[in-house]
């Protein structure tokens, strides 16, 4: 159990915990090796001390928290809050393995969608949907976002309640904290998350969720809960974890903060003209929805374009892959995670929901992903043709899409910005 001192015994504490560290094994000059991997049934159990390096990275741990703990009662958190969060809190190695994850492979629009909107969530979102109707329609009239969109949210959070997250969000977070990769986003949402515990809208055995600290049915931050979370059943408390009129309204309150216009649509698939400039298909290029029809924009079922007054076209494969029409809607949901794959996914899950289609036109499925290190080799290989990409990183972002854009037009080819390994091996020729 953690004490909680005055700042005169904290630095006595923390000058021995100094002498120990340089005590066992001379943990400050020998290579230290990582923490043996847990069972995940074991997650929530204190790591073993046993060994020296596993008795230092214990005690740095508590000293860490100790000085949390300082700052925090200073943030106006009572002592019987902070007793209840950290008297039993534990280090879990498994969250730090989980955050230095670097995946190899960047997966690809087509099979992140394969993996996440298939038949069979659509058809247990519609079960689902007609379970929480009513929270989802009082959700819908109160903030303007249909129904189908947040619980295709729900759907993509936690497979309609079913994987929620099984770790402490205090021990997730204090561990993040203390690891240091990502300390100042750890401690303000670990302050975040005593803050909720002072509010009594959950205890901390209850404050459940997964190895990066989201919590509920659809995965809010704490920092987010604080700002989006509502009480829907009106119980006073705003109970993310087992009230669906909470987890409705809240979610969608958040969209709504985030940007959601009632009554439009998250897009439209729809096909461009012959003779449409794939550099166009950009964020930066914004109009009403009446001039794309203008230039020869089309749904693909020949109905007129929704009435979107700052859409944009959407190539998330590439000029030779399917196109779509997106607007404001479309943004909430990247706001709500920032991944074009993810909110393509809310809203094509949302509209098989709804009965509608999926997506007509086919993906280019013969394209392969980059890795990481294929990426990094294509950001540097611009770089050194003058196609200026930034400081590589293995990242597909804004500035790469811009230069490899670039490079397309200078050999004559639809400027779409997409990564291909022919681009790659161009890029390579000598």
């Amino acid at each position: 159990m953690h004490s909680f001192t005055t700042p005169q015994t904290l630095r006595h504490r923390l000058a021995f915990t100094a002498l120990a560290c340089t005590l066992l094994a001379g943990c400050a000059s020998s290579p230290v090796t990582a923490p043996p991997t847990p069972d995940p049934a074991t997650l929530h159990l204190p790591v073993e001390t046993t060994a020296p390096v596993q008795a230092s990275q214990q005690q740095g741990f508590a000293a860490w928290v100790e000085i949390f703990v300082a700052s925090a009662r200073t943030a106006g958190i009572g002592d019987e809050t902070l007793r209840a969060a950290f008297s039993e809190v534990r280090y879990l190695p498994r969250v730090v393995e989980l955050d230095r994850v670097q995946p190899e492979f960047t997966r690809t629009v087509w099979d992140y969608l394969d993996r996440t909107v298939t038949p069979q969530r659509i058809a247990a979102g519609q079960d689902k949907l007609s379970q929480v109707r009513a929270e989802a329609d009082a959700a819908a009239a109160r903030y303007g976002v249909p129904p189908e969109i947040v619980v295709a949210i729900w759907g993509m959070e936690s497979s309609y309640g079913a994987n929620t997250g099984d770790l402490s969000t205090i021990d997730a977070l204090a561990t993040l904290g203390f690891e240091g990769r990502r300390e100042d986003w750890a401690r303000g949402q670990l302050l975040a998350a005593l803050k909720i515990l002072q509010n009594g809208d959950i205890d901390r055995a209850q404050m459940m969720g997964s190895w990066a600290g989201a919590m509920g049915q659809t995965q809010f931050l704490p920092a987010s809960y604080l700002a989006h979370a509502v009480d829907g059943d009106g119980d006073g408390r705003r109970d993310i974890w087992g009230s669906m009129a909470d987890v409705m309204a809240s979610t969608a309150n958040y969209l709504a903060r985030s940007g959601w216009q009632a009554n439009q649509p998250w897009g439209v698939e729809v096909r461009l003209p012959p003779s449409f400039d794939a550099g166009r298909a950009d964020a930066a290029v914004r109009q009403p929805a009446s001039q794309w029809a203008a230039e020869g924009v089309q749904a693909l079922d020949g109905a007129a374009l929704p009435d979107i007054a700052d859409a944009m076209i959407l190539l998330p494969a590439g000029a030779s892959g399917p196109a779509f029409m997106v607007g404001a809607n479309f943004r909430a949901i990247l706001r709500y995670n920032n991944s074009t794959s993810y909110a393509l996914a809310v809203g094509l899950l949302a509209q098989g929901l709804a009965g509608g289609p999926g997506v007509q036109t086919p993906w280019p499925r013969d394209l392969r992903a980059l890795d990481r290190g294929q990426m990094l080799a294509l950001q540097a290989a611009l770089n050194e043709r003058g196609f200026d990409s930034g400081t590589p990183d293995g990242v597909m972002g804004r500035a790469t899409r811009a230069a490899l854009r670039r490079y397309q037009r200078s050999l004559g080819l639809a400027a779409d910005g997409y990564p291909t390994h022919d681009l790659l091996q161009r890029l390579q020729e000598r």
